[in-house]
């Protein structure tokens, strides 16, 4: 794997169109702060591993929620054990042998993302995998998403896919865009590709009524 930009410069591009609510994300999570880091032995361990991303449902869409990692992060400004620091990378990180498990960073924290593990009485919260990206590796979310629905990169980077993807939807006449610049649809690539793929959205709306019994 080539080597990755400063680490400071990357974040996780989070698109809900493309999200299915399948919670790989949430395994993967799970098992890479496991003991073990395998998926067959961490439901077995004790305490039982927590993700720290969360799929919230959000009609018609799936959102996976984690840690922003704010530039001034509330939740470390309020810990009274300074528990929750900052990396040089800028990644927001808890501590757990110094977190009490008072939930003044959850109260804080404007996400809703600090959870406390009952099993271990502290709180539980997203460390961007700082160690896997440090090794050049994606974060295990990202990593596991089969969708697209969690891209990493630099800003730019992702920016420029986003960028790819709109003009392919304008000039096939999938997607009109508002506003004063107007794009015509290429008929030709319309009949050569078909009718587009139904989004994950299209089949919430769907099925929107149907209810059981």
């Amino acid at each position: 794997m080539a080597a990755l930009p400063p680490l400071e410069e990357l974040i996780i591009l989070v698109d809900p169109e493309r999200c299915m609510g399948c919670r790989a994300c949430e395994i993967a999570c799970a098992v890479e702060h496991s003991e073990s880091k395998e998926l067959f032995k961490a439901p077995f361990e004790v305490p039982r591993p927590a993700p720290r991303v969360r799929v919230l449902v959000v009609p018609p869409y799936n959102v996976p929620m984690r840690c922003q990692h704010c530039k001034e992060p509330p939740c470390m400004a309020v810990c009274p054990t300074k528990a929750i620091d900052r990396t040089p990378e800028g990644v927001v990180v808890l501590d757990p042998r110094r977190c009490i498990g008072c939930l003044m960073c959850a109260l804080a924290c404007p996400f809703g993302h600090p959870r406390y593990s009952p099993e271990t009485r502290t709180v539980v919260k997203c460390d961007f995998c700082v160690d896997r990206l440090r090794e050049g590796r994606q974060p295990a979310c990202v990593e596991a998403c089969p969708t697209g629905a969690l891209r990493f990169g630099t800003v730019e980077e992702l920016m420029r896919e986003v960028a790819e993807e709109k003009a392919r939807q304008l000039i096939s006449g999938l997607e009109a865009a508002p506003g004063r610049v107007v794009v015509l649809p290429g008929a030709r690539r319309v009949e050569e590709r078909g009718p587009p793929p139904p989004r994950v959205a299209d089949v919430y709306s769907l099925y929107s009524r149907v209810r059981w019994g």
